[in-house]
């Protein structure tokens, strides 16, 4: 008999990042409520530099100008969560888990490490060997990160996430010093693997070691159309 909570896993394609920060809100709000299973969100941003709940460390990291930014097109966002400035876009499979974390996993670094193993595990199945780095959150191919760590979490309710870079233009990065670390670099798994990725086939895989980590059943859904996303 399979007693794991459910997880409704909605995948929204390429949402504006003001719509993204809405949408969790009420999420959150309905997830307390316990009008809606544990969540988890999985798309794609516009191009975006979003800045932690550390403002002014955050802002320090952006290299580019204001002008510079409008040129390329690229907004910036403070997001509220934890972590320094990170870089989204096309290419880039973020992943917003809106889950209870009570009874059981009321330890929010070991939320962190369960988010990082689940990236870990995702490399693990196309053959790369991803890892931690000692003081330092994230997934990691050797000294160069492919996926970001950077959470909310208020009275046990998840949102923001991670940010996994499956096949961005890893240009974009130059605008920052990503998170807040000068000395190591940015990945993806297009670069490591030397081939095309489809985000189709990283979203199944995060989901499905996304459910395992966290012990959890999926339950798939169109999210755009369910009422609570509204």
């Amino acid at each position: 008999m399979n007693d794991r909570r459910e997880l409704a896993v909605r995948r929204l394609g390429t949402v504006d990042y003001a719509e993204g920060l809405e949408m969790q809100r009420r999420l959150v709000e309905q997830r307390r409520a316990d009008g809606i299973p544990d969540t988890l969100l999985l798309l794609q941003h516009p191009h975006v530099l979003t800045l932690g709940v550390k403002l002014a460390d955050a802002k320090s990291h952006v290299l580019a100008s204001p002008e510079e930014l409008g040129a390329l097109g690229v907004a910036v966002f403070e997001a509220g969560r934890g972590g320094d400035v990170t870089y989204h876009g096309p290419g880039q499979l973020v992943a917003y888990p809106i889950i209870d974390l009570r009874p059981d996993r009321c330890d929010v670094h070991q939320y962190v490490r369960d988010l990082e193993e689940v990236m870990i595990r995702v490399c693990a199945s196309l053959g790369l060997a991803a890892g931690r780095v000692a003081g330092r959150s994230g997934a990691w191919i050797g000294d160069n990160k492919v996926g970001a760590v950077g959470v909310r979490i208020s009275r046990w309710i998840t949102s923001h996430g991670i940010a996994l870079n499956v096949a961005p233009d890893l240009n974009y990065f130059s605008l920052i010093v990503p998170c807040g670390i000068s000395d190591k670099g940015v990945t993806s798994l297009a670069h490591e693997l030397g081939r095309d990725v489809s985000m189709q086939e990283i979203e199944e895989c995060f989901a499905t070691h996304f459910a395992d980590v966290f012990e959890r059943s999926v339950v798939e859904g169109a999210a755009k159309t369910a009422p609570y996303i509204r």
